[in-house]
């Protein structure tokens, strides 16, 4: 038996940006979920390392809200990437109830070989795409993110 058909857009939205744009996330969304998978991570874990990484040690509250990730989210893949030595929590001198986070060097090398993966996620998304035309691209999208 024959494995059916993938389902077509109506023609219309073939040129609707917003539908283009949605499907051309999803992809990029498995592009990214495939890469990461590679070297054993989520993208939260990537997240919350390339944070620490631009901002240094902070509250773990700081780092979810600086990252957009919900708190007990936050939990959870903090509690993963310490229990692999990518990051330490430490409490707070000015408020013991806070626990502060900082990158390991474990960390800092895990998220290298994140980014490697990353960039060739990027490299496949991108294939069709000229190297003036990824760059375009790239600064159309910024455009559209910057104005929400």
């Amino acid at each position: 038996m024959e494995p059916a058909p993938a389902p077509q857009a109506p023609a219309r939205l073939n040129t609707t940006p917003s539908w283009l744009l949605g499907q051309a996330a999803t992809h990029a969304h498995r592009l990214v979920a495939e890469a990461l998978g590679t070297v054993g991570v989520r993208g939260y874990h990537y997240r919350l390392l390339a944070a620490l990484a631009e901002i240094g040690p902070t509250s773990q509250a700081d780092l979810g809200r600086s990252c957009g990730i919900d708190r007990s989210d936050v939990v959870a893949a903090l509690n993963d990437l310490a229990d692999r030595g990518l990051v330490e929590r430490s409490p707070d001198p000015g408020d013991r109830r806070r626990n502060v986070i900082t990158l390991t060097v474990a960390g800092r090398r895990d998220l290298r070989r994140m980014e490697d993966a990353l960039d060739r996620a990027q490299d496949t998304l991108l294939a069709p795409l000229s190297r003036a035309d990824r760059d375009q691209l790239i600064r159309l999208l910024s455009t559209l993110v910057a104005e929400r």
